[in-house]
């Protein structure tokens, strides 16, 4: 096989992933276009190598070096997972980096059909679950970050209205200082299409308190 048409495999494969990435940066996530595209690029590279780089090598292991892609990309995944408080943020993100170094392995051993059905799969997949009301209803996880006034059960005031607000508290990070107040960090997970503006505006308006944010 000509290295033109290995070429082109790893070109298909940057442009598969470039079309993955685009959705994950529509929704501002932390693994874009840039990032997709090289995994794709990168997992072809290494299946092209892997396949036709040994060929003056006597009995040589075709799968070797493309073998270790899977393992590889886990290491990205890793840095794109995020938890804090046993609350997990770009799962769904380290898990599309995954698919996307699994859509340019196949389309740098010379699947085209597989690669390509893939990644277009793995993109309507992404947009019909949250386009479609009753699969897209997922809660999201948050942090609020406030500054009270330090008085007989305000920490317990504001939980209660947080949870009368329909939000659960996870966690709650308590620390008094000499001003007189008390900063507080909820861990939160708010429900589907919330309105956050609205509760932050309704806080802020609260007695005692001095400061409300994210």
């Amino acid at each position: 096989m000509s290295e033109l048409e290995m070429l082109l495999r790893i070109g298909l494969a940057c442009i598969l992933g470039w079309l993955i990435g685009n959705e994950r940066r529509n929704r501002n996530k932390s693994a874009g276009t840039r990032t997709h595209a090289i995994v794709a690029l990168g997992a072809a590279l290494t299946m092209v190598v892997s396949k036709y780089g040994f060929g003056d090598v006597p009995d040589y292991d075709a799968a070797r070096v493309a073998a270790q892609v899977v393992s590889g990309v886990g290491f990205l995944g890793a840095g794109i997972i995020f938890v804090r408080n046993n609350l997990v943020n770009g799962l769904t993100t380290a898990a599309g980096v995954w698919a996307t170094a699994g859509v340019g392995l196949a389309v740098g051993s010379g699947l085209y059909l597989i690669g390509i059905a893939s990644a277009l799969l793995l993109i309507l997949m992404q947009i019909v679950t949250h386009q479609i009301g009753f699969l897209a209803k997922e809660t999201s996880n948050g942090v609020i970050r406030m500054r009270l006034v330090q008085e007989a059960g305000a920490i317990k005031n504001m939980q209660n209205f947080l949870e009368n607000a329909k939000v659960t508290v996870v966690s709650v990070k308590i620390q008094k200082n000499q001003k007189e107040e008390v900063k507080l960090e909820f861990e939160v997970i708010y429900p589907y299409a919330y309105d956050k503006a609205a509760l932050f505006s309704d806080l802020a308006e609260m007695p005692g308190v001095v400061m409300v944010g994210e």
